[in-house]
């Protein structure tokens, strides 16, 4: 059967990892055609076997608004007509209950005659029960879909595309309120907004009797939403001032709030590059967002200059530094590819055969290409999707488990094989030129879009405000020349667009 499914006008990029995800978790087999999808269209046309499958589909998207049967679709509505009309035996079974209709459009806006004029226009259909707006039995939504096109002013005069059909069931997206950062009693600096948190979860297969891990759980965000949908979870950080937080204030109070204490397991502070795991203890999924040293310092225990160690141990009060109960070891920074390397790693050696891996990768964007994702000889890629920051971005990506980890194999940060399954959907169509264009080192070797970050970060940051100083001072001299000349000053209006257009790359996500 034929479905067309509406999505949520948010994170573009991640809508199909998280719909092939949701497929696997509800084991529901789904086909569409990859080449009608459109980032800038919420409608995708899909085909599910049976009804109660496609209400199992989307009963926990996050990215999903809503999945409707198909019973027309067409340029025009006398195409819609027709294709409806050629199978009235869809009508009778809602013959004599209350129903409701919903007209709306993307990328225009349908005034109330005008949906009135649309809503007559199938009365051919018969209904006989009452129209109920808040509560009806079965409802019916004529969709119209413009194609926005940024580049024009005004939206097109008639619709590209027109959907008609009967809704089947709704996302989960009352999650996203439930779990807003502003609601939840503890957070911090790089706290996970919800809905991130949990298409995360969804991307992670996180399900009931699944064990899931967050190895830098910081104010654990993922905790929450993995164990929301049924999973045991745990993590670890090497701070573990962030686990406690401050008085009546932390990741317990969190756990405590949405009633979670029974699946959200417990957290532990260690350094994952020197844990304390048994090897026979395999993860279902890990699901993290390693520190990038910019909000929250990337450390590993170790000393930042080794060959400055005292070769006696410091004494206080006549005891070794390193046995007091108050001690805490030396760290030293720890640069985002060797984050990576021992994220791999773990992973490979800690999942279980068909566990995943969904991490965050920060990247410059103009440094970027596929060839800067991690790889792993057990480890396959499934999805690499982009949230753009401007000149910064961060790349949500997804790995599975595909064989038992040899002992000997090492992740291979520097040379990725790139997408090898479902997930060239999602291949930027300008990578092959930009990986050919890229820039090299002194070496010959193309620089990772993620090395050293941190530095990177801050770098473009000081390029960004040189800018807005720059334009401020063009702003002043001008209002100044114009007033010497009698002549009349820029509009507020003007001016702001040209602010906000050098101010536009430099918001940020809510965790960095």
């Amino acid at each position: 059967m034929k479905y067309f499914i509406q999505f949520a006008q948010s994170h573009e990029e991640f809508r199909l990892p998280e719909l092939e995800s949701l497929a696997k978790i509800e084991n529901v087999k789904i086909s569409y055609n990859n080449e009608e999808y459109r980032k800038n269209c919420p409608f995708l046309i899909v085909d599910i076997d049976t009804e109660k499958e496609a209400t199992q589909l989307i009963k926990r998207a996050i990215l999903i608004r809503n999945i409707y049967e198909l019973w027309g679709v067409g340029k025009t509505y006398e195409e819609v007509h027709t294709q409806v009309k050629s199978k009235p035996e869809r009508w009778s079974p809602y013959d004599y209950k209350s129903f409701k209709f919903l007209v709306s459009a993307f990328g225009s806006t349908c005034s109330s005659d005008y949906q009135v004029r649309i809503i007559n226009s199938f009365a051919y259909l018969g209904f006989k029960g009452d129209i109920d707006l808040k509560n009806p039995e079965v409802q019916f939504g004529v969709l119209e879909d413009y194609r926005l096109d940024p580049y024009l002013n005004l939206p097109p005069s008639e619709p590209y595309t027109i959907y008609f059909g009967r809704l089947v069931a709704s996302g989960n997206r009352d999650l996203i309120q439930t779990y807003n950062l502003k609601k939840r009693r503890y957070i911090g600096n790089t706290s996970m907004d919800a809905e991130l948190s949990l298409i995360m979860a969804n991307q992670a297969l996180a399900a009931p009797g699944k064990l899931i891990y967050d190895p830098f759980v910081g104010t654990g965000s993922f905790l929450l939403t993995c164990a929301q949908f049924g999973a045991f979870t745990m993590g670890s950080d090497i701070d573990g001032r962030q686990i406690r937080g401050q008085t009546n204030r932390s990741i317990k109070s969190n756990v405590e709030q949405y009633n979670l204490n029974r699946k959200v397991l417990d957290t532990l502070v260690f350094d994952i590059c020197h844990h304390p795991l048994r090897d026979n203890l395999w993860f279902d999924s890990i699901v993290t967002d390693p520190p990038y040293g910019v909000r929250a310092g990337a450390k590993t225990l170790g000393r930042k200059y080794p060959l400055k160690r005292p070769l006696t141990p410091k004494l206080l009060d006549g005891i070794p530094a390193h046995k007091r109960e108050d001690y805490y070891p030396p760290t030293k920074p720890y640069e985002m590819s060797e984050v990576l390397s021992d994220l791999l790693d773990f992973a490979a050696k800690y999942l279980v055969v068909g566990g995943r891996l969904v991490y965050w990768l920060p990247t410059v964007v103009d440094e970027y290409s596929n060839a800067d994702l991690p790889e792993h000889p057990s480890m396959r890629l499934i999805s690499n999707s982009e949230q753009n920051f401007g000149k910064w971005a961060r790349r949500l990506v997804t790995m599975e488990k595909f064989k038992e980890n040899i002992i000997g194999e090492h992740a291979n940060v520097h040379n990725a094989k790139g997408l090898d399954n479902i997930s060239f959907v999602y291949h930027r169509k300008d990578d092959v030129s930009n990986e050919k264009a890229h820039s090299t080192n002194e070496k010959g070797k193309k620089k990772l879009g993620h090395y050293l970050f941190r530095e990177k970060y801050f770098s473009l940051k000081s390029e960004e405000k040189i800018n807005r100083e720059q334009t401020w001072t063009r702003y002043k001299n001008q209002i100044q020349n114009d007033d010497g000349n009698h002549t009349t000053a820029p509009s507020s209006s003007s001016t702001t667009t040209e602010i906000k257009s050098c101010d536009k790359s430099s918001k940020e996500g809510n965790n960095t």
